[in-house]
C-alpha cells in the first residue's frame, strides 16, 4: 500500500468520511505543518495531500518518494509546478466541491447587510420593544434586492450559481470578465467601470492573478454608487483593503462583506478592523467555502484523484 500523509489537517476540520483516505494506503496526518517540518514529515511517502503548505522545489529535491502531490483545494499556487512536472511528481487539486457553499454565503453576507438582523435582534432582546407603545419598529430602513441591479466580477461556476440566486430574488445580473474573453448568453457583459456605476451590489467570485490583483482601489469606489454593497468571496488582493476602509470611512459606498483576505489570519492592524463604523463592514474568516457537505465533498475528490493514480500505475 502507498504511504500517504495529509500535512494541514486542520484546514478542512474534521469529516466524517476522512477514512475514504485511510482505506488507500498507510495514512498519516498532521494538523498543521511548518516549512521546517515538511521534508522530515514527506520523507518515504509516495503521496502527499497539501492545502496550504508550501511544495517548493527545494523541499521536493530532498524527497526522491515522492509521486503525487494531492491539493486539498482548487489553488496550486503552493507547489513548484515546473519543477514537478520536470521531475515526474504529478499534482491533482480539487474543483467545484465549493460551489453551493460559496453562494449561500454571498446571500447570507448581503443579506445581512441589507436587512440589518443585528439591530433588530438587540433591539427587542435589550428589552426596547417590550417597552414600546408601537406593534413594529423600523429605525433601521432596508430595501429590497428585487429590481436592483447585481454586478459580477468573475462568471465561473460560482459567480453562475450566485446569478441564478440572485435571478430568483428577481434581480438582474450583468458581469465583468477579468479575462475579457467569457461571454454568456444570459447576462450582460459591462466594462468594470460601468458595472461599479452601475450596480446597487457587487460580488467578486475571481481568482488571483495579475490581472485582478488591487482590482478595485479607491479611484474605482468613487465610481460606485453611495448605496452600494461590495461582496469579496473570490480571492485577498483583489480589494485593495486599505482603499476599502477609506472608502467606508469617506461614505463612498454603504457597505463591504469581505470573506478573503490578502493575509491570512489578517493581521491586526488591518485598516478594516478599525472603521469609524464597525458595522459596515461583515469580516468572516475564509470560511464561506466550508459547509460541512462542501469539505466532505473536497475530500471524496481527493480520493478520487488517488484511485486514479493508483490504477494508472498498475496498469
Amino acid at each position: 500500500m502507498n504511504n500517504i500523509v495529509f500535512l494541514d489537517t486542520e484546514t478542512i476540520g474534521k469529516v466524517d468520511n476522512m477514512k475514504l483516505l485511510s482505506k488507500l494506503g498507510n495514512l498519516e496526518t498532521f494538523d498543521n505543518t511548518g516549512p521546517d517540518q515538511v521534508v522530515e514529515r514527506c520523507q518515504g511517502k509516495e503521496i502527499v495531500i497539501v492545502n496550504k503548505v508550501q511544495m517548493t522545489e527545494a523541499l521536493m529535491k530532498q524527497l526522491p518518494d515522492l509521486k503525487l502531490i494531492c491539493v486539498a483545494a482548487t489553488g496550486v499556487n503552493n507547489v513548484a509546478l515546473n519543477y514537478a512536472e520536470n521531475n515526474g511528481i504529478k499534482v491533482k487539486n480539487v474543483a467545484g466541491y465549493s460551489t453551493d457553499s460559496v453562494a449561500q454565503l454571498t446571500f447570507t453576507m448581503l443579506l445581512y447587510l441589507i436587512n440589518k438582523p443585528y439591530y433588530y435582534d438587540s433591539y427587542v432582546k435589550s428589552g426596547a420593544y417590550s417597552r414600546s407603545d408601537s406593534f413594529t419598529h423600523h429605525n433601521e430602513p432596508f430595501w429590497e434586492l428585487k429590481g436592483k441591479r447585481l454586478g459580477i466580477i468573475g462568471l465561473g461556476t460560482i459567480g453562475r450559481q450566485v446569478a441564478r440566486i440572485a435571478e430568483s430574488f428577481g434581480m438582474e445580473v450583468i458581469f465583468y470578465s477579468t479575462t475579457g474573453r467569457n461571454n454568456h448568453i444570459s447576462y450582460k457583459r459591462f466594462e468594470l467601470d460601468d458595472l461599479l456605476k452601475s450596480s446597487d451590489v457587487v460580488s467578486i467570485h475571481a481568482p488571483l492573478n495579475n490581472k485582478t490583483r488591487d482590482l478595485i482601489t479607491y479611484e474605482k469606489f468613487k465610481l460606485m454608487r453611495p448605496c452600494a454593497i461590495i461582496l469579496n468571496l473570490g480571492r485577498g488582493g483583489i480589494i485593495n483593503e486599505k482603499e476599502l476602509a477609506r472608502a467606508l470611512n469617506d461614505n463612498l459606498i454603504a457597505a463591504a462583506g469581505i470573506d478573503v483576505m490578502e493575509h491570512e489570519p489578517i493581521h491586526a492592524d488591518n485598516p478594516m478592523l478599525k472603521l469609524f463604523d464597525k458595522e459596515k463592514i461583515l469580516i468572516t474568516p475564509h470560511m464561506a467555502w466550508a459547509s460541512k457537505e462542501s469539505r466532505e465533498l473536497l475530500v471524496e475528490k481527493i480520493a478520487r484523484n488517488i484511485e486514479v493514480y493508483q490504477k494508472s500505475r498498475l496498469a
